[in-house]
């Protein structure tokens, strides 16, 4: 019982630091009210971790082998982790914080498989750049079909707020197929959980953190980096969604944070370099570089004790 109790703090760090990546946006804009936002997102999230969950936990749970006793050390070190860049109110990244606990895991077995290592790694470098790309595109795109439609205010705010909806939730549900993979990969590499109960506790643990703990990272995303209006904020979260579900797909579980900063990024490049605020940006950039090590270090640490 105890086991899973780390990894349902794990479930809810990662939901209290990632809710602001798929419905941060949204909220910031005024477009939806946090309880409403959040109670979407947990039931998506589920749905996204029941449906097309697994893969990812294939992924992770063969990068080392681990006892119950390291799976849980490993689990309860990236929480920590998380929980710490949340109070300090950085969208970071829970598969950043999840492998390096699995690598200081792999430190103390001597064991790392090199192999799924750096397919993981590679994919944490495209996702901010598929994010911004992904981003100017939409924006573009949609920025086109509006000038030929030309939809009055009244007509735009509807089409906003739905459209906000839609892309919360698709956001969400590739938050819990991509991210369920960082909660429960551990217990299921180390034989303590069976897949569906693994994506089951994953992604009610996820959901609880957005429910709870998400708003002070929120304000980040959605207005401090770049400020966004109601169309930007629906181009990030949509940018966002087909980022990270695309590497559902492939397996390997992203980071929401860096598909969705590279996705408010892109919007600020359109709008111009002097709406970024460089400070904000350098503040979530020091979090990406710093969580793995902190993961890690933790994991050494704690096995010290």
């Amino acid at each position: 019982m105890f086991s899973l109790g780390a990894g349902v703090f794990m479930g809810w760090a990662l939901g209290a630091n990632n809710a602001s990546n798929v419905i941060g946006p949204a909220v910031t804009s005024r477009m939806l009210r946090f309880s409403t936002a959040a109670i979407m997102a947990s039931l998506f999230v589920l749905i996204g971790a029941m449906v097309q969950g697994r893969s990812g936990i294939n992924t992770l749970s063969g990068i080392t082998g681990m006892t119950l006793h390291q799976a849980v050390l490993a689990s309860v070190s990236a929480a920590i982790t998380m929980t710490l860049m949340t109070i300090w109110r950085l969208p970071v990244s829970t598969s950043q914080a999840v492998v390096g606990a699995i690598l200081g895991i792999g430190m103390l077995n001597r064991y790392v498989d090199t192999k799924s290592l750096l397919k993981v790694v590679t994919c944490w470098i495209g996702t901010p750049v598929g994010g911004a790309v992904m981003a100017v595109v939409i924006y573009r795109t949609l920025a086109a079909v509006n000038n030929r439609v030309r939809l009055n205010p009244i007509q735009s705010d509807v089409f906003l707020r739905i459209g906000l909806v839609a892309a919360s939730s698709y956001g969400a549900f590739a938050l819990g197929a991509n991210n369920v993979a960082n909660v429960t990969a551990v217990f299921v590499g180390a034989g303590r959980l069976s897949m569906n109960a693994a994506t089951l506790i994953g992604g009610l643990s996820i959901g609880l953190g957005i429910l709870t703990f998400s708003k002070g990272v929120i304000e980040t995303v959605g207005s401090r980096l770049v400020r966004l209006d109601s169309f930007s904020a629906f181009v990030v979260l949509l940018a966002e969604a087909i980022t990270v579900h695309f590497y559902t797909f492939v397996g390997v579980p992203v980071s929401t944070s860096h598909a969705v900063i590279g996705a408010v990024l892109g919007i600020g490049l359109l709008k111009g370099i002097q709406t970024v605020s460089v400070r904000t940006l350098f503040s979530i950039l020091s979090g990406w570089f710093f969580t793995p090590f902190i993961a890690a270090a933790l994991v050494l640490a704690i096995n010290l004790l």
